[in-house]
């Protein structure tokens, strides 16, 4: 094994964590090679995390407990660490906003899509302690239930729902959405989180997409376009500005480098895992955006913002059908991604920004503001790349997922 293989530096908290520079030099060939490309595709270095190293050691010297997730006991961290990382995730974290600010949100219906895990349970877990009625939206029913689960242990009295919804197939976005307008009911906060991220061979949607820009980007459009009625009916009840409904949409750094390739959109003459993936997180602030201009042109009240969570250690790091050796170089940068830049429950507060703050703008586009945007210690606007600003692309972009998903959005 990698650990066996690899005499492994000790953290502050006595815990062997696996140095990146370590395994270059003690691994084969083939698998230096992997880890190399690996590293030049995430797009920051070993370098990058140890110059973070000693700024992170001192934002949390007051804490008695080192980084969540690394010091705690293997037999209850897979049961127990979402709600105890959460617990804690507001220590340091933000000068100004945090997600104690968060408003009373009861009889708010908010619905979350991937939220069995990662941010999206994080902000699910802010979200019902403070009130509201959140409905998980996931793909395996049996991790919902699991994601359920600790949300109602979390707390007894809490409002929750599983609802079942696969973002990769259109038949299932659009039995939701015709179960969900048949109760006639407001859907007060949209936050369009579920993501699929990097996987090593091009896949595809049940309708033929790229796996990725087909969920990320067509799945998460045709779900707003079906569910923009419940959105519209909050709009009703919303007696200031902080009452608006909001449709969050969750893109990311990635988008810096990203282009959209209209000619080749579902990557099928060439396919690069992370070139889809920049392409598709494109695609949602440019969704974002373009949202934003039509829902005031139509004069409405429902807003669109979009956040990002700065580099997070989620599963979207480790949920795809890697090489046995890429799992294990994964799992190690996953280590530092949560020791040095944000752990999951940190990485959800500017998506509880952009839900809940009463600062957010309409159209505002929200992010960690610490190093290169990476940790999320406060929250403020986000850098946008130019390209994610083309009107024209924009426009064209939005009738293209019209099309791709025969949905009609404003």
């Amino acid at each position: 094994m990698l650990n066996q293989q690899i005499g492994n530096p000790v953290d502050r908290q006595g815990t062997h964590l696996p140095n990146v520079g370590r395994i270059i030099q003690c691994t084969r060939r083939n698998h230096l090679i992997e880890l190399k490309r690996l590293i030049n595709e995430l797009e920051w270095s070993n370098q990058h995390i140890l110059t973070l190293a000693g700024s992170r050691r001192r934002s949390n010297s007051l804490q008695k407990q080192g980084p969540l997730g690394v010091q705690q006991d293997l037999q209850t961290q897979n049961s127990s660490h979402l709600n105890q990382q959460a617990l804690t995730s507001n220590t340091d974290m933000s000068k100004n906003w945090k997600a104690a600010d968060i408003p009373s949100l009861a009889g708010k219906r908010i619905l979350i899509t991937g939220a069995n895990s990662g941010i999206g349970y994080h902000a699910a877990l802010k979200l019902t302690r403070k009130g509201a009625h959140v409905m998980l939206a996931c793909r395996d029913r049996k991790r919902g239930e699991a994601a359920l689960a600790l949300l109602n242990a979390d707390s007894p009295s809490a409002h929750t729902e599983l609802v079942i919804l696969d973002l990769a197939s259109l038949a299932s976005i659009r039995s939701f959405a015709d179960q969900e307008l048949a109760k006639h009911r407001p859907i007060h906060i949209l936050i369009n989180n579920a993501g699929v991220m990097t996987p090593p061979k091009r896949l595809e949607t049940a309708d033929g997409f790229e796996l990725q820009f087909g969920t990320n980007v067509l799945g998460h459009f045709a779900l707003t376009a079906l569910l923009m009625p419940a959105l519209e009916l909050a709009t009703q009840a919303a007696a200031d500005l902080a009452d608006r409904p909001r449709v969050v949409t969750i893109a990311s750094i990635a988008h810096k480098k990203g282009r959209l390739d209209f000619d080749d959109l579902q990557s099928i003459k060439r396919y690069s895992p992370w070139k889809a993936y920049q392409q598709s997180k494109l695609g949602d602030l440019m969704f974002a955006f373009e949202l934003d201009r039509r829902l005031r042109a139509a004069n409405s009240r429902v807003m669109s913002i979009a956040a990002h969570p700065g580099v997070a250690r989620t599963n979207l790091f480790q949920a795809a059908n890697y090489s046995s050796f890429e799992k294990a170089a994964r799992d190690v940068m996953g280590h530092a991604i949560g020791i040095f830049l944000n752990t999951d429950a940190e990485g959800a507060l500017p998506t509880l920004y952009a839900a809940t703050a009463s600062s957010a703008e309409d159209g505002g586009y929200y992010g960690p503001q610490g190093f290169q945007e990476m940790r999320g210690e406060s929250v403020g606007p986000a850098k946008i790349a130019p390209q994610a600003l083309d009107t024209a692309a924009s426009a064209h972009l939005w009738q293209v997922c019209e099309d791709l998903t025969n949905t009609k959005l404003m």
